[in-house]
């Protein structure tokens, strides 16, 4: 097991990182891929939000559907009302008899308060609407794009999340080497100095040493940031916090992908991979869009029926009438002010874009699986070769060390000897794991990228676990409060 340890020395100090030996902490059961990979599933943001999107294109769906359903409405109205009338009419002089002739007359006043009630319910059934029912087409195909958008949200956060997993694996190796380098070059500083006080070689030997060792512990220091943030990625995609988690076996199979025929892996892309398929959808979504313009210049027809019904309490006019009808109606559109030609056009110019869409993604998805596929090629007869260097260099620093005891080499050589010795240790481990990230990438591309694949991978790791204790601070809980996700939100809140 191999243990690496995070220490906080003061305040706003870049954190330390150590290689320790099992002994000193019995640490938690490790996560896996596989672990890790469903935490992500269950909590990532972005995937909880294509969820969510998947299920408002579905409801967009129902809520098109209910333009072809029957539609009742029902308004009703209680009203009090006070009238108050005051008129007259002039008589012309002369006319008439009596007093008063040649004045008004004719004068009424009529004062009411009253109530008034009113129901009305309408019902209507559409029987011929084109613009709806293209509606609800297009809401379909829109749904069959979101699948494969959703699909290919999930992929990516397959590949995400394991490539973030092998990213800490790749930069614990890398930081162990550059660890091993900097105490090996240190040593050397140590034994030229020694050499140097006794006389035996000269100064500048000292500051060649000095140099080197400079030079490892900024590799150190470069390696250690690499870690925390590799560790800081895989707790964004899964919103969790892992102390250890297992290293991938030094037995991991390195072999070409299966089948080795890379227009197998091409062809499957273009039937399988979720981006390619949603542009593809996306087409017969703007190829529905046209229709819907199109569709503006049929006409509607739909059936109603209402019913009336009226209340009065007035002392002129009382009691209550009601009224009913039941018939069609049709509605022709004639003339929109050229807002449905535009509409046409329109549509036609987002249909050539999705085409043209389609083709870019194709094309780029065709690419991307050709270079992935020689990369893993390419991959598998790295390994081997960084792995041979890994010999040749060790062989050759003993050699210079040799050398240099015996006074046929100088240090300078020596000190060169132990970079590449550790260069090589670096640069194997880096040749593994874009080995198994361009795997993954590979089956992503081919839309072949699921569960069951991370789990093979999985296969690969062994129990050996590689645990980190969280860097410490003056403040218990101030580490947490800075790396804290947040709660989820509420859906509907």
């Amino acid at each position: 097991m191999r243990l690496a340890h995070w220490a906080v020395n003061a305040p706003f100090r870049p954190l330390l990182l150590a290689v320790l030996t099992a002994s000193f902490i019995a640490p938690a059961q490790a996560a896996d891929l596989v672990t890790i990979t469903r935490d992500a599933l269950n909590n990532n943001a972005a995937l909880a939000s294509a969820r969510s999107e998947f299920s408002g294109v579905e409801a967009a769906r129902d809520v098109a559907r209910g333009g072809l359903l029957p539609q009742v409405n029902a308004s009703g109205s209680a009203t009090h009302n006070e009238q108050f009338e005051s008129q007259g009419f002039a008589r012309s002089a002369g006319t008439g008899t009596g007093a008063g002739a040649g004045s008004s007359a004719g004068v009424g006043v009529s004062d009411d308060s009253y109530n008034t009630v009113s129901l009305t319910l309408e019902a209507t059934q559409a029987l011929f609407n084109a613009v709806t029912r293209q509606e609800v087409n297009q809401a379909e195909r829109q749904i069959d794009q979101q699948v494969y958008l959703l699909a290919a949200t999930e992929q990516q956060l397959l590949i995400d999340v394991a490539s973030a997993y092998f990213d800490i694996l790749r930069a614990h190796e890398v930081l162990e080497a550059r660890l091993a380098q900097e105490r090996a070059i240190g040593r050397q500083l140590e034994q030229a100095r020694e050499q140097f006080e006794v006389g035996l070689i000269a100064i500048t030997e000292v500051e060649e040493a000095r140099a080197s060792f400079d030079q490892s512990r900024a590799d150190r220091i470069a390696a250690e940031s690499n870690l925390q943030v590799a560790f800081e990625v895989l707790e964004q995609l899964t919103g969790q916090r892992y102390a250890s988690i297992e290293a991938l076996g030094d037995s991991m199979p390195i072999a070409l992908p299966t089948p080795t025929d890379r227009d197998y892996w091409v062809e499957q892309s273009l039937e399988r991979n979720p981006q390619v398929l949603a542009q593809q959808a996306g087409i017969e979504v703007s190829r529905v869009g046209v229709e819907l313009a199109r569709a503006g210049r049929l006409p509607t027809v739909q059936a109603f029926a209402n019913y009336q019904y009226a209340d009065s309490d007035s002392e002129l006019v009382s009691g209550y009438d009601t009224s009913a009808q039941v018939g069609v109606s049709a509605n022709v559109p004639i003339y929109t002010g050229g807002s449905t030609s535009a509409s046409i056009r329109q549509g036609t110019f987002q249909l050539e874009s999705s085409q043209y869409d389609f083709e870019s993604q194709r094309r780029t998805t065709i690419q991307q699986v050709r270079s992935l596929y020689t990369q893993v090629s390419n991959n598998v007869e790295t390994v081997e070769a960084r792995q041979q260097a890994i010999v040749s260099n060790r062989s050759a620093l003993e050699a210079t060390r040799a050398g240099y005891e015996v006074g046929t080499r100088n240090i300078v050589d020596v000190l060169n000897a132990e970079q590449s010795l550790y260069n090589a240790i670096a640069n194997y481990a880096e040749a593994r794991y874009d080995y198994v990230v361009n795997l993954l990438s590979l089956r992503q591309q081919a839309g072949l990228l699921d569960v069951e694949a991370i789990e093979e991978v999985n296969a690969w790791l062994t129990g050996e676990d590689i645990h980190f204790i969280l860097p410490e601070s003056n403040e218990p809980d101030a580490y947490q409060r800075a790396m804290d996700i947040g709660a989820p939100p509420t859906p509907g809140a």
